[in-house]
């Protein structure tokens, strides 16, 4: 007696929340752990293939993400007309934001850093008032990644950034507040000489302010390059066929219906008419032509 196989469901998770490539390994890793479940997540794409038994739940799949603290859920339907216009991108408009903000604020406290000859009367309390927003608020996405990722007891690229950006930020205030960095005239000075010290006279703001808007950079750029891909992606679709053909019997014998290609099956028969696009992939039954496969091989 042979053994039959439990029949499969395949399912596609949009996911959300993932900021690097240990994110989609941990997500992944989640998945497989359940009972009968294969799964593949791709961070450029932040979706997730999931081969699971017939019958499973896929809300169990989309709980089973979030414990891990990021977000799942099944793809929208497709809309029945194509905008004009592309849907708005809240992370990257905040990822804008956040950047812009943070070059501004960031760029006069790396030139006083740097540049002794412009370091005023308390230049280092002014570093401070521009450097606290871009440590706070610039660089919340990291610390928020983190604290995330901290309760579900995993670390990713956002909790170096936060522990880096933090610890100079917050040494900076100790040296300020409680050491002698704060006094009148303090100056930070480039000395090649390596002397032991206790460091309080010393500040990091450029460091803290620096690293948040160089990471933003980065960041921001990434989403904007799979922003473009993932628009590129959606105009070819939209240029392929919207209607096909179909072979279908009727009372006279066998007649073409023309149908959405949604609504195209496997198995049946559809006919391609000159300078037509073809539908899907497919067997030729009958007839010749040429096709036009530039778009694949770069020819005609």
């Amino acid at each position: 007696m042979s053994e039959t196989s439990t029949p499969a469901a395949r399912f596609e998770l949009e996911i959300g929340g993932m900021t690097c490539a240990s994110c989609a390994a941990r997500i992944e890793k989640r998945l497989n752990r359940m009972d009968g479940v294969e799964a593949s997540v791709n961070y450029a794409t932040e979706k997730a293939f999931v081969t699971a038994p017939a019958g499973l739940d896929p809300q169990a799949l989309i709980q089973e993400v979030e414990k891990t603290g990021y977000t799942a859920a099944l793809p929208a339907p497709p809309a029945t007309e194509p905008t004009a216009e592309e849907p708005a991108d809240p992370e990257l408009t905040s990822l804008r934001q956040r950047l812009i903000g943070s070059i501004v604020l960031s760029v006069p406290v790396i030139v006083l850093a740097m540049i002794p000859a412009l370091q005023f009367t308390y230049w280092q309390w002014a570093s401070l008032a521009l450097a606290a927003p871009v440590v706070v608020w610039g660089a919340w996405p990291f610390h928020r990644a983190a604290w995330i990722n901290l309760r579900h007891g995993a670390a990713t690229m956002d909790t170096l950034i936060s522990l880096g950006v933090s610890a100079a930020f917050l040494w900076s205030l100790y040296a300020l507040f409680f050491g002698h960095a704060g006094m009148p005239g303090m100056t930070h000075t480039f000395e090649w000489s390596v002397t032991p010290e206790s460091g309080a006279g010393d500040i990091y703001l450029e460091v803290a302010a620096g690293v948040t808007t160089f990471v933003l950079a980065g960041r921001y750029f990434e989403q904007r390059s799979k922003r473009r891909a993932g628009a590129a992606l959606r105009a070819l679709l939209e240029i392929g066929a919207k209607d096909v053909a179909v072979l279908r019997a009727s009372g006279d014998g066998v007649a073409e219906v023309r149908v959405p290609v949604a609504d195209l099956r496997v198995g049946e028969e559809f006919v391609v008419r000159p300078g037509e696009k073809i539908a899907t992939d497919g067997i030729v039954t009958s007839g010749t032509s040429a096709v036009d496969a530039s778009m694949v091989t770069g020819e005609s």
